[in-house]
């Protein structure tokens, strides 16, 4: 498939100057958090949906399915889309889009339709797509490339605060506000009364996520986001007819890393309020565990932060094996143990996950020079890796909820291939600098 061609105006391998993009950056980390807290909505939104429409772990998984192929089929339009309107109009376009699905969330609980709600989450997801695109890559290569990693670990920092945040918001709105949510373990199935009900709860926590990306579209709209320079972008698409991407081991490895790491983080936070409210875990209720969900996130959020301040002194890459070897044994734990010690051992994978997907990123685009924009399209188009959550679903139906942790640990092992050899350069190239910003 050909890489997507990010916008005239998008990011291009840049380094120094990065105060000038302060601002900037802290306008992107708000898009960063927003997204995050929308994206694990769905970790309080699938169990209640579970509960609604009475769904197989199949069905439920191919919910968040649906989320991650809007990553596959949006990027490149996505792409196309910046180079024509430009970055900061893209930036407008995704958050309306996003407003857009959230909305038609109200419909689809009214009904209720299960169709109309993946509808909507696809609608959503592919607006989350359009500012990924943009943003991530833009991150990376502000400043010196050599604290690439420790910048956009500390911008997805906040990415994680949102994911921190979000179950303890549909924890209360959705499952709190829900029979099913608010149901022990072994309650008596919903009548069809009480599941029509439960369906309206998902109604003002959407109007309310709505109302929200409007009012940033409009703060965004009307902030002076600097560009990066048309003089670079021009060279850097002359020299790219010089190079080549599949030379460069590091994305060539890097893109089925983020692609493997997204089952990973995806099978653990949609199917965690399940797993540990179960009778042999934690035997909680649904609401009850969303606030243990808060925890593992929060996990990542800290991570994040510790992770920034590592990657100061320690190589990125070195961080990353020892995150990858970590989340492999506590996953190897919660696989096969049993109580307190298998729902603590899920709750703190978050911790060892925080750093991957940013670590894998910079390193993807490391060397890559004027090739660093089809690589961050490559490496965005990777998150649609989370759509096959919907194997561990599969697994979990046919041998079992915890036994379908094993296919986590195997991811994790990818993860630390790649930081111990995958991710090494080769024919790393030179990065542009701008003529002008």
């Amino acid at each position: 498939m050909p890489a997507p061609a990010l916008s005239s105006s998008s990011p291009v391998a840049v380094h120094g100057g990065g105060g000038n993009y302060r601002p900037a950056l802290t306008l992107l980390a708000t898009l960063f958090f927003m997204w995050g807290f929308i994206t694990v909505i769905n970790n309080t939104l699938l169990p209640h949906l579970r509960s609604v429409f009475e769904l197989s772990y199949t069905q439920t998984t191919l919910i968040e399915s649906v989320w991650f192929i809007a990553y596959f089929f949006a990027s490149i339009p996505s792409a196309k889309l910046i180079e024509r309107i430009g970055y900061k109009k893209s930036l407008v376009v995704g958050l309306s889009i996003m407003a857009v699905g959230a909305l038609l969330m109200i419909p689809a609980a009214r009904i209720p339709s299960y169709g109309v709600t993946l509808v909507a989450l696809f609608i959503i997801a592919s607006g989350i797509t359009l500012l990924q695109v943009a943003a991530n890559p833009y991150v990376a290569v502000i400043g010196p490339p050599e604290t690439s990693s420790s910048r956009l670990n500390l911008v997805q920092a906040f990415n994680s605060l949102g994911t921190t945040l979000a179950p303890l918001f549909g924890g209360y709105l959705i499952l709190g506000r829900s029979t099913s949510g608010t149901a022990g373990p072994g309650a008596a199935t919903l009548t069809l009364e009480q599941r029509l009900a439960d369906a309206q709860s998902v109604q003002l926590p959407y109007l309310i996520v709505a109302a929200v990306l409007v009012v940033l579209a409009i703060v965004i709209a009307r902030f002076n986001l600097p560009s990066l320079g048309q003089a670079a972008s021009r060279a850097a698409a002359a020299d790219r007819k010089n190079h080549s991407l599949w030379r460069h081991r590091n994305l060539v490895f890097g893109i089925p890393a983020i692609f493997i790491y997204l089952i990973a983080e995806i099978g653990v936070s949609n199917l965690f309020i399940n797993f540990v409210s179960s009778p042999e875990i934690g035997n909680l209720t649904h609401e009850q565990a969303s606030h243990y969900l808060f925890l593992l996130w929060g996990g990542m959020m800290v991570g994040r932060f510790a992770g920034s301040f590592l990657m100061r002194g320690i190589p990125a890459e070195r961080v990353l094996a020892g995150t990858s070897i970590g989340a492999a044994i506590v996953m190897l734990i919660a696989a096969s143990t049993t109580g307190p010690t298998a729902m603590w051992a899920l709750i703190s994978v978050g911790l060892f996950h925080s750093i991957m997907f940013p670590t894998i990123f910079t390193l993807g685009i490391r060397g890559l020079g004027p090739l660093t924009e089809e690589g961050s399209g490559l490496l965005i188009m990777a998150i649609a890796g989370g759509s096959l959550v919907i194997v561990q679903g599969w697994l979990a139906d046919n041998y079992g909820l915890q036994t379908s942790f094993f296919l986590t640990v195997a991811c994790e092992l990818y993860v630390l291939f790649y930081a111990l050899w995958g991710s090494r350069p080769t024919h790393a190239l030179e990065p542009v600098t701008p003529t002008g910003a």
